[in-house]
This record gives C-alpha cells, structure tokens and sequence, in this order.
C-alpha cells in the first residue's frame, strides 16, 4: 500500500489513449510471439511477416478507421492460415492478439467481424486433418477464437455507445447554444421594437405639444396657455423616459417583479394626482417573461394617465388575475361625462394593443355599468 500523500506513478492508461496502450502492448505481444517462435518451415515464417507487415499498416493507419480495420483483418487471417502448418503455439497466439483487436475495432460491421473470425476458425480446423491434431485440441482453439471475438464486439460495442453519447452531448449543446442564440436575438428584436414605439410616441406627442405652444406663444400671445402645454409636454417626455428605462432595464434582466411594479405604479399615481388607487393581486403569483410584465406594466401606465386625464380625481381599481394559462390586469375607473359612448382609447392604448400582440397578448377597452375598464391579457 502507499502512504497518504505519496505520489503514485502513473499507469499507461493515465498517460496515453486506451486504444493507444492496446495497440502499443498488442505489438510488443506479437513481436515477443515472432522472437520466441520455433518454426522450421519458410512457408509460416512468410504467413507470419506478411502478418506482421499488416500489422504495422494497421497502425499507421490510424487516422483512417476503414483502412485500417481492412489491414487488420487481413493480419489476422494471414496468421490464421498459419494454423494448420505451425509446429507451436505461436500461431494460435498471433492470430488471438490480432483477432481479438480487430473484433474490438469500430469501424468494421459487426457482420465483418464475424466473417473474418469464422474464417480464422475455419482455418484452425485444419490442423486436425492437415497436422493430426486432436480433435479437442482443434475444438479448443476454435472455441478460443470465438470467445475473444465475443469479448472484442462487447468492448467495440461499448466504445460505440460513448462515442454516440459524445455525438449526442455534442449535437444538444449545440442545440442549445443555437437555441440561447435565437431567444436572445429575438428579446433584443423586441425591446428594439419597443423602445422604438416609446420613442416615436413620445416624441410625437411632444413635438406636437411643442408646435401648440409656439403657436399660443405667437399668435395669441397666451402665457398660461403655452406655459400649460409646456407643463403637459414635460409630462409626456418624463413618461417617455420612463418607459424607456422599462425597455432598457428589461434588456438587462433586472425588470421587477409584475405585482411589484403595478404596486409602484399604482403609488406614484396616488401621490401625483392626490386620488385613490386600489390595486390587488388575485391567485397564486408567479413569475412572468420580462416580455409580458414590460407590456402589461406599460398597460396599467397608460390606462392611469387616461383616468387622470379624462376623470381627475376619480378613484381607480386595479387587479392583477394569475388565472390558469393566463395573467389578466383590469384597471377600471369611473367617468365624469356618463352622456358619450367615446371612451379615452386615443394613440397610447392603441400602442399597448400592438405591443400585447407581439408576445400572444389581447387588450380591450369600453364602458360597462357607467366605468371605463381596460382589460389586458397575456397568454403563458
């Protein structure tokens, strides 16, 4: 035994390929085979170094399984014809080492396998006419050859397997990776698309805003009236970088929480426009796509400043539904002017629609019971 903490010299299989270690000791077997053999007769000697000559092809053809496995099959048939003229055992141990490598190749079929190693069988019986060998002694190498081409086909067999399951790792991160690819090129597609409409919207209402001042300004010569509209475009560029920091913020992951960020909405509007905000999650929260939580915030966001827009100072409800394959957000509010069917639906809902489409998502807008609701709803 060795002591804790001594070095261990390594053994060859830690150093070098396994295929690499049996090739290296099947060749120092066959040249021991070739150096201890005693034959008279030329005839073996040249079957056993054309044997030997195939062997070394064998090797170096390791780069290329198919020729090599041919090599090899034909050293071991070269050695096996040996058999009925060998004068010992060096025939029946060259074609062993040989037969036994070859059976353990990957490349050959299994049916080439057995082939080559019938023919080595056939050929070792032949030493019991041919040289007067007893027949339990012919049955005995036969039956040698066979189990060591069993014990090569479960070893080739094995080695298949590993080498599938590398293809299959290999293919499936692959397939991840391709699969990470496409998700993150998609998210990227949609916040541009997002911070696009934010900006587009923004900037439009507010040059828009900007034009109706200047217009006051100089035709009316109105101060309140352009430092009003001034005030209003000030609002809409602060909304417009709000939702642009959502976009943002959504493409670096760190978006909170759905219920927590209609919270945080539904508090910056009690605090500005000084009314009642009563927000409530219904069912089991669970976490959304940073999609569909940018979406439905900016949905609840719109739908306030409508409220605050077309009925101040009215209390607003505000519900989040975890339904079973769908998140539902209603937000509802009480108008003023019950006598007109048209309903605060103008350009920022209308965005909100178009981007609720994108991610599978449906909105709705109307009266019901003398309120106005929104309805937004994102499938999962």
């Amino acid at each position: 035994m060795y002591a804790r903490g001594r070095r261990r010299w390594p053994l060859p299989d830690t150093i070098a390929p396994g295929w690499l270690v049996v090739q290296v000791f099947g060749t120092l077997f066959i040249a021991a085979t070739l150096v201890t053999a005693r034959e008279r007769s030329g005839w073996v000697w040249a079957l056993y170094g054309a044997s030997a000559a195939c062997w070394l092809v064998f090797l170096a053809l390791d780069r290329r399984p198919e020729a090599a496995a041919r090599w090899a099959a034909a050293s071991a048939l070269l050695a096996a014809a040996a058999l009925p003229y060998a004068g010992d055992s060096s025939a029946i141990l060259l074609t062993a080492i040989i037969l036994g490598r070859f059976s353990a190749l990957a490349a050959p079929s299994v049916p080439s396998i057995m082939l080559v190693s019938g023919a080595a069988m056939a050929l070792s019986t032949l030493s019991w006419p041919l040289r007067g060998d007893s027949p339990a002694d012919t049955l005995g190498q036969a039956a040698l050859l066979l189990a060591l081409t069993m014990i090569g086909i479960n070893h080739r067999q094995h080695v298949v397997r590993s080498r599938q399951a590398e293809l299959l790792l290999q293919q499936t991160r692959l397939a991840q990776a391709e699969h990470a690819r496409a998700v993150a090129l998609e998210e990227r597609a949609r916040i541009a698309r997002e911070i696009h409409d934010v900006l587009a919207h923004s900037l439009g209402a507010l040059g828009v805003q900007l034009e109706l001042a200047e217009a006051v300004l100089a035709e009316r010569a109105d101060v309140n009236g352009a430092l009003l509209t001034v005030r209003r475009a000030r609002r809409l560029a602060v909304d417009g970088l709000v939702e642009a920091r959502n976009a943002v913020a959504a493409l670096r992951q760190d978006v909170p929480p759905l219920p927590e960020a209609l919270e945080a909405l539904a508090e910056e509007h009690r605090s500005h426009h000084r009314c009642a905000v009563d927000f409530r999650a219904e069912g089991v929260p669970r976490r959304v796509s940073s999609a569909a939580t940018v979406s439905l915030a900016g949905t609840a966001r719109e739908a306030l400043t409508n409220a605050a827009k077309h009925a101040p100072g009215e209390p607003v409800r505000m519900s989040l539904e975890f339904a079973a394959g769908v998140v539902r957000l209603r937000v509802r509010n009480r108008l003023r002017d019950e006598a007109g069917d048209a309903g605060p639906a103008g350009y920022g809902l209308t965005g909100m629609r178009e981007r609720l489409a994108l991610i599978g998502g449906t909105l709705t807008a109307g009266r019901e019971d003398g309120r106005w609701q929104v309805i937004a709803e994102v499938p999962e």
